[in-house]
């Protein structure tokens, strides 16, 4: 079958010169398209252009930051929703042939819409996966082969669906789409026991800048190597992925304690950085820290440091733990509550545990308007430095910081193993980010954000700075006047350190003339 798809497209390109005699953009790529499907109206449903009345409804039914659904971000001149992977090939070549450039999205969880939004404001289409979301489970093998367009949500519920003691290791929000997730690494509450997402990839099927249909045989190792944890975007279309399920308990303990400043949060928050590293690897105890009203404090307001765990055993065996290694936070065992593991992921989304399963599939809500940003730490935050954090948080009215444990088998897995680097040596990450209201109040929010993190500067990684794919950070890449590939390096080694220059030269081999790129994509070295 795919052999055939593949020597039909050679076939047309054989036929049709690569320069567009067409007037347009968007006429060229559409007269392309239908004359390869052969009949016009096989386009329906597949290609949306701004005059259609489906096409904002589609634009936004993925935006997850709605800091770009206001009417100034550039938008797609076409929308592309595939039903088949031919419709890729076709869409890849027609796009070549008329100058369109390519976004893909899966999820459109991406912080910095580079998957909707070309900053560069170029002529562009987005490739929408959202009708490839396909999952096919092999309980014998303990595998499942996921399309890219499916949501974490949909590949908890599938799971679950087929056994009570099986999981993965993916992240906790349930819209997020698989396709970018899995590319740029992927954790989530089971991380430290079973490492990220990608880490368990075993083999994928992807579609190359030439319209070829590869899996990991046919792909090469190195580019297998690329695409879990470097960014799939930049090597081409990842349609689907096999991944290996991992054991869970039939019965997984949680809880969430919260502390202010006025009970102490600033000590335990403290000895919680040297702590939550170091216990086992079947524990996962990570804070989030933000602002809530405070009669006691000056302002009406003080910083608040919850205190939220996840044990793969039983409540018994966790109390003994917690007592032994962290008594301060002083918790009983009617802090805790024990659930099937699938009802923990429903907990961690944020719904009850009471809820019914098929939450998980559902993809829209109403987003919030945000900016994010992220670090890594490597040594303990002394407390002058955090009694500074405290006083930043306070100057604005949203803040969140999201601080998640590494140590475990993260620990043990090499920084070259993947292009995700980010192993050994890490305490714990940090994701910054502040929601706003309205788009009129960004500005001074994202001014905030930034101040916060040049605040952060001598209390995490150094040489480079780490940043982690998944939370992208268009202000990494503020280094104007220097060439495209000097220019990358400043975002792109604190994003993948040393993995940065191999992600490069497989780009050079399979992609060289830079086809598939977005405003922090690999460049060919």
């Amino acid at each position: 079958m795919v052999n055939l798809v593949f020597l039909s497209l050679t076939l047309f390109i054989s036929i049709f010169p690569a320069t567009s005699t067409f007037a347009g953009h968007q006429k060229g790529f559409l007269q392309c398209f239908q004359t390869m499907l052969g009949v016009d109206n096989t386009t329906s449903g597949v290609i949306f252009t701004k005059t259609s009345s489906s096409y904002e409804p589609i634009l936004e039914s993925s935006i997850r930051n709605a800091r770009f659904l206001n009417s100034s971000a550039p938008k797609p001149n076409l929308i592309v929703t595939p039903h088949s992977l031919f419709h890729i090939q076709v869409a890849l070549f027609c796009s070549k042939k008329s100058g369109l450039q390519v976004r893909i999205r899966s999820g459109g969880h991406d912080y910095e819409g580079l998957s909707y939004v070309s900053h560069s404001h170029i002529p562009f289409l987005i490739i929408d996966l959202v009708n490839l979301r396909s999952i096919t489970i092999n309980m014998d093998e303990e595998t499942a082969w996921v399309q890219s367009g499916a949501t974490v949500g949909e590949l908890y519920y599938a799971i679950a669906k087929k056994s009570k003691v099986h999981g993965f290791p993916a992240g906790s929000c349930s819209t997020i789409g698989i396709g970018g997730h899995l590319s740029g690494g992927g954790f989530g509450t089971i991380f430290r026991k079973y490492g990220l997402g990608s880490d368990n990839v075993i083999d994928a099927q992807i579609i190359d800048v030439n319209g070829k249909i590869l899996n990991r045989t046919l792909m090469g190792e190195d580019l297998f190597w690329a695409i879990r944890g470097g960014g799939g975007s930049s090597f081409g279309v990842i349609t689907a992925w096999k991944i290996k399920l991992v054991p869970v308990p039939s019965k997984v303990t949680t809880f969430d304690v919260s502390r202010t400043l006025d009970q102490g949060a600033t000590t335990l928050f403290h000895k919680w950085q040297t702590i939550a590293p170091k216990l086992p690897k079947e524990l996962f105890l990570h804070t989030v820290v933000g602002v809530t009203n405070s009669a006691s404090q000056e302002g009406g307001k003080t910083v608040v440091v919850s205190f939220s765990g996840l044990y793969l055993g039983t409540p018994e065996n966790l109390l003994t733990l917690m007592q032994n290694s962290f008594a301060e936070l002083g918790l009983r065992r009617d802090n805790f509550t024990e659930m099937t593991w699938i009802q923990s992921v429903l907990h961690y989304a944020g719904f009850s545990i009471d809820e019914s399963l098929e939450i998980l599939l559902r993809r829209n809500h109403s987003p919030p308007s945000f900016k994010a940003k992220s670090d890594y730490v490597k040594e303990p935050i002394p407390l002058r430095g955090l009694e500074g954090l405290w006083k930043m948080l306070l100057l604005d009215n949203s803040p969140l910081l999201i601080l998640t444990p590494y140590g475990g088998i993260m620990s043990e897995i090499s920084e070259s193993e993947t292009p995700f680097p980010h192993r050994k040596g890490n305490l714990y990450g940090i994701q910054y980010m502040v929601n706003f209201a309205s788009n009129e109040d960004a500005p001074k929010h994202i001014d905030w954000i930034r101040r916060l993190y040049a605040y952060m500067t001598p209390y995490v990684s150094k040489f480079p700075r780490r940043a982690y794919l998944n939370y992208r950070d268009l202000d990494l890449g503020a280094n104007q006047g220097k060439p495209w590939y000097e220019k990358a390096k400043s975002w792109g080694l604190k994003y993948f350190n040393c993995n940065f220059e191999r992600l490069a030269l497989v780009k050079a081999r399979v992609d060289p003339g830079n086809f598939f790129r977005d405003e922090q994509s690999i460049p060919p070295l």
